[in-house]
């Protein structure tokens, strides 16, 4: 494998990265609990369903060219994956931008600070890695071996868990900033989630 491949795969890691990184930086804002093992759970959480999800992508790819003798579905599983992680981003950004404006409502002694939930971050960690299913549609297309995706998605493993430890610890230094407003820091964390989701779509049709 050349040179050129493995420095595609870098760049095809950051880009992965990219929505990771983001809502790391949230979990990192809004949780205020956080520390050093619940950031390295969320890295990790982020790191490995980057990798699986363009696995699945190719494998998927795999079966129906087996099965049907083409990939002409491929499209359309892009399709729907983009609006399903679409839904995932709204609803999760949603319901932490009501939180915190249900909490900015609330009495200065009533207001409590989120805490960390793995059940959210797995979900989130699905949300913003399930639109990279397409991409493992590109790398089967440009596979010569069924061996080289196992070192492709390493990479974009590595990458994306390495982005995302960064990210938590980002979030946790820009929440000093808002010096304990803790509902304040899940509307920031909503809005990134919610712009996460147009992002998605936008990149699936316009092909950025």
């Amino acid at each position: 494998m050349s040179v050129e491949i493995i420095l595609l795969v870098i760049y095809l890691g950051i880009a992965l990265a990219m929505d990771a990184f983001a809502v790391s930086i949230t979990d990192g804002l809004v949780y205020q609990d956080i520390n050093k093992k619940k950031a390295l759970f969320i890295a990790t959480t982020f790191g490995v369903m980057q990798a699986l999800m363009p696995l699945i992508g190719y494998w998927l790819v795999e079966g129906i060219e087996v099965a049907v003798g083409n990939n002409k579905y491929a499209n359309v599983m892009a399709l729907i994956v983009t609006w399903l992680a679409f839904g995932l981003l709204i609803f999760i950004g949603l319901k932490m931008l009501l939180e915190g404006i249900k909490e900015l409502r609330k009495p200065l002694e009533e207001k409590k600070a989120k805490l960390f939930s793995y059940k959210e971050v797995l979900i989130m960690g699905v949300a913003t890695a399930i639109d990279a299913l397409a991409s493992g549609v590109a790398l089967h297309s440009n596979m010569s071996n069924n061996v080289t995706i196992w070192l492709h998605v390493s990479i974009i493993l590595v990458i994306t868990f390495v982005l995302s430890f960064i990210g938590v610890i980002l979030g946790k230094q820009i929440v000093k900033l808002f010096k304990g407003k803790y509902e304040v820091t899940q509307i920031v964390g909503g809005c990134i989630l919610l712009t996460l989701a147009i992002w998605v779509v936008l990149s699936h049709y316009l092909g950025i």
